[in-house]
């Protein structure tokens, strides 16, 4: 029979765009918009800076903010190509574990003041007498933020994906490549978003610090919402940090309604418990995507056409012809190696400038910050895991607190300055102690999300058969909703930790406008040093807050790490 061609409303309804079509479009001509806006001034001559300066005109702020959001989110991009390689090549294996953990803990703890010294000027030098130098240094300053939570988090979920579901990629004969992007990726997808909204937000807690460059006698103010805040708080003009606040909500409900709200609405396809009792999370964004014709017709094109890429599964560099064995050992006697040269480099540091005394009062100052840091984390855990796990198992609570919580974790420790200084000042109350949650104000968040990251995960059919045993009460906290939530919480308490030794910098030493204060402690140790940009005394904080984060990560966190792992397998 000859074919008949379908009737003319249909063949109008292919040609047509939809309404759907239409709002695709409008999303990807304001992207393109945005990029095109906040890029063109990245190549102009950093004496520009100079002649157009910084203003607290309220009017100006849509334009750092955009700035801000632009290097965030390359950031991000940045990170999570270090996650994906990083993470993985120390998950799958065991020797690149040896080496890539332990550098991960160090790379954690260097604060991201040290980053800045370091980096600066060979970031300035990669584009000499441009902004996109600086723009370099600001971004990379943004990924030591958030690229260590998010890798530490895709790390812990390989590492305890379910048997069943390793066993089911063998049987159907997947390669390296696929169980990675069928398997491993979609069932670490749910807690790596839920990271990647926290890092996010913590990109914010430190974008004064990677905005207003400022290290010795280099000094470089890139326009954008953290150098905006700076200038407030140097003229104390409180009209200008109110308007600081509403530019950060503004940005903050934007990304989350045009970013991580379809990926968390995406992500939920992943979860291992498909019975559903509530309805999904929903955004309007992805059900644009979903519908678009255009948007449809480009992926199927980009899927048919597009490279068919092969890799093999990541393994440190073996040599043929030597035992694993003493392949191992190479490798650990390379790592001790570089250990001991930075001892000595330090040391030398030591004896050349400074004297032993320093390095015991510098010691001192660790103590004492390490003492603010455990009991932070331990109040901040008898807070938010309770708050958590409650969030995470009502999904429709999930939805609204996600933008609040992403607000709360992205408020930087700066805007509390003016309350902080006066109210010590005025009630003449003692820094070392009152200046202490300032410590845990934007790091204690990773605790929360990676809860409720958790606790979204907790299969309906063990809460159905809880309710059924009339499993309640402590009971139920420690047979349910603990062990389910206790993988993603070291993760998060974990990296809560490293950052709180880095926000010691910020919160240890404050200022609004004239007034000064600063508490016991090696945050503010480093924070006077970059300011006096006394490299040696710079080089000697780092050292030691590297040396205390990297022992408490070994003697503490790891062996709680090691045993929920092996709590998880054998499940």
């Amino acid at each position: 029979m000859p074919r008949t061609s379908p009737p003319i409303s249909v063949q109008l309804k292919r040609v047509v765009p939809s309404r759907w079509d239409c709002l695709a479009l409008v999303l990807v001509l304001l992207g393109l918009l945005f990029l095109a806006e906040t890029s063109r001034q990245l190549l102009q001559p950093l004496s520009g800076l100079q002649a157009t300066p910084l203003s607290l005109d309220p009017s100006d702020l849509p334009m750092y903010a955009a700035r801000t959001t632009l290097r965030m989110l390359a950031a991000m991009a940045f990170s999570l190509l270090f996650t994906f390689t990083f993470a993985t090549w120390a998950a799958k294996s065991a020797r690149a574990e040896r080496i890539l953990i332990p550098m991960l803990d160090i790379l954690q703890s260097v604060p991201i003041l040290g980053f800045i010294s370091v980096t600066v000027v060979f970031f300035m030098a990669l584009a000499p007498g441009r902004v996109l130098g600086a723009e370099f240094a600001a971004i990379f300053a943004i990924f030591t933020s958030q690229a260590w939570n998010m890798a530490f988090s895709f790390y812990q979920s390989l590492r305890t994906v379910p048997h069943e579901l390793t066993e089911a990629a063998r049987c159907f004969q997947l390669s390296p490549w696929m169980r990675f992007w069928r398997l491993e990726v979609p069932f670490a997808m749910p807690g790596l978003v839920w990271n990647m909204m926290m890092s996010m937000s913590g990109g914010w807690f430190f974008v004064v610090a990677s905005e207003s460059i400022s290290v010795g006698s280099t000094a470089v103010t890139l326009p954008g919402v953290g150098s905006y805040i700076a200038l407030a708080i140097a003229h104390q003009d409180f009209n200008a940090i109110g308007w600081a606040i509403v530019a950060m909500a503004a940005v903050i409900l934007t990304y989350d309604q045009l970013l991580f709200r379809p990926l968390v609405a995406w992500s939920d396809r992943f979860r291992s418990d498909q019975e559903r009792h509530t309805p999904p999370p929903r955004s309007w964004v992805l059900t644009v995507l979903r519908r678009s014709r255009i948007v449809r017709n480009l992926r199927r094109a980009l899927h048919k056409h597009g490279p068919r890429i092969s890799v093999a599964r990541p393994r440190v560099l073996e040599v043929r012809g030597l035992p694993l064995r003493l392949q191992d050992t190479a490798w650990t006697g390379i790592a001790a190696a570089l250990a001991l040269l930075l001892i000595w480099y330090v040391i030398h540091v030591v004896r050349s400038e400074l004297a032993w005394q320093d390095v015991f009062g510098v010691v001192a100052l660790g103590l004492v910050t390490m003492v603010r840091v455990f009991v932070l984390i331990a109040l901040a855990t008898l807070v938010w895991v309770p708050v958590g796990v409650w969030i995470g198992l009502r999904p429709r609570a999930a939805q609204i607190s996600q933008p609040i919580a992403q607000f709360l974790a992205a408020f930087p420790a700066n805007l509390m300055f003016p309350i902080a200084v006066s109210a010590i000042v005025a009630w003449h109350l003692n820094a070392d102690v009152w200046l202490s949650p300032l410590m845990i104000l934007g790091t204690q968040w990773y605790i929360l999300f990676n809860v409720i990251a958790g606790a979204t995960t907790l299969p309906r059919d063990m809460q159905d058969a809880a309710a059924n045993l009339q499993v309640t009460g402590w009971l139920w906290w420690r047979r349910v909703a603990l062990p389910a939530v206790l993988p993603y919480y070291v993760t998060g308490a974990i990296t809560a930790s490293g950052g709180s030794w880095n926000a010691a910098i910020v919160a240890e030493a404050v200022s609004w406008g004239p007034t000064h204060l600063s508490a016991h402690g090696i945050g503010s140790y480093i924070a006077q040093a970059t300011s006096d940009g006394d490299f040696h005394r710079i080089v000697l904080g780092i050292a030691i807050m590297a040396g205390f984060v990297v022992l408490l990560n070994r003697v503490f966190w790891r062996p709680m790490y090691h045993y929920v792992e092996r709590r998880c397998r054998l499940d």
